[in-house]
């Protein structure tokens, strides 16, 4: 990417938490060292995981997949740098912050609508079972998936070239601890009304489109699952749902709550925004993995089996000498 001709930054400063001495920058690294291996591990753990287990290899856990591939991917991409920062430098140069800016939105928004896929594949298995291995196949599934992956490319593309379309000439300072749109079109020198106002409506539509149907299926789930005159099925049937009704509130909530504050012109104080910020963005890949190891029954029935098949080994293993 070369530097925009209307620009003269050629880098911005990382501002991050303010009012914390530089001698805990070592041990604030480390704790973000520390999460990001916990992302890391986690998410590659659910990828080998289902690749390794031919049972777990349904349309149901590709969706898990490509969720673990959009949540590293937003970690790799934020996660290091923030280290980094704390560690070593809070200096970024313009090409490598519009970079980050462009990947942090692609995987969220990458996310968001993997989200509402898997609200639909909810929705399909509980509300229209004996049509699911028609309309839920793996190729659906494969092909869903890809051009979700492929047309938020373009649409992200668009936004980031709308923020290098105002100019920057000063200040340069981010007040993030990685760069975002928010952060970065900020600090444009011109009026960025309009710009700001399709941002938002982009974002809204990003973010509630697969929202909106969301809601609408869980509604439809829920109608569906009091239809059930087994009270042990309805039981099992919501236990299915509760793993992604907890992220999907985690994840959207928080968002929309931001979003809409940006979009009236309100700002919040700099230290609690970055907090609320990371841990919208930050938790949900964190504990994804979790969830769906210890809540998505299939799974955990997988790992307990393999679990006893090591510790039958071990035992005869001792034994034997």
């Amino acid at each position: 990417m070369n530097k925009n001709r209307t620009t003269n930054i050629p880098e911005f400063i990382l501002q991050g938490f303010t009012g914390i001495p530089a001698e805990y920058y070592g041990l604030l690294g480390t704790f973000f060292l520390f999460i990001y291996l916990m992302l890391a591990s986690g998410n590659i753990f659910i990828l080998v995981f289902v690749a390794c287990e031919k049972s777990l290899q349904k349309p149901t856990y590709i969706i898990f997949c490509n969720l673990a591939i959009s949540d590293l991917g937003f970690g790799t991409t934020t996660l290091p740098r923030i280290i980094a920062k704390y560690w070593m430098s809070d200096i970024m140069s313009f090409n490598s912050c519009i970079t980050q800016m462009y990947l942090v939105h692609y995987f969220g928004t990458c996310t968001s609508f993997l989200m509402a896929l898997m609200a639909l594949d909810r929705f399909v298995a509980i509300c229209n079972p004996l049509r699911y291995p028609v309309l839920i196949s793996h190729f659906t599934i494969a092909i869903l998936c890809s051009v979700l992956w492929i047309v938020n490319l373009f649409i992200l593309g668009a936004i980031t070239a709308h923020a290098l379309s105002v100019p920057y000439c000063g200040p340069n300072i981010i007040r993030h601890c990685y760069c975002d749109y928010i952060s970065v079109s900020n600090l444009a020198c011109a009026d960025i009304t309009a710009l700001r106002v399709t941002s938002t409506s982009i974002a809204m539509a990003v973010l509630w489109g697969p929202l909106f149907y969301i809601i609408f299926s869980y509604v439809a789930i829920i109608f569906s699952v009091m239809k059930i005159s087994n009270k042990e099925g309805r039981y099992k049937t919501f236990l299915t749902c509760t793993p992604q009704l907890f992220i999907i509130c985690l994840y959207y909530l928080p968002r929309s709550f931001v979003y809409m504050a940006y979009a009236v012109g309100y700002r919040f104080e700099s230290n609690f925004n970055i907090a609320l910020i990371m841990m919208y963005s930050l938790f949900p890949a964190l504990i994804n993995p979790l969830i769906y190891c210890f809540r998505t029954k299939e799974i955990k029935d997988t790992l307990m089996r393999k679990f006893k098949v090591i510790q039958v080994r071990v035992n005869v293993k001792s034994f034997l000498t």
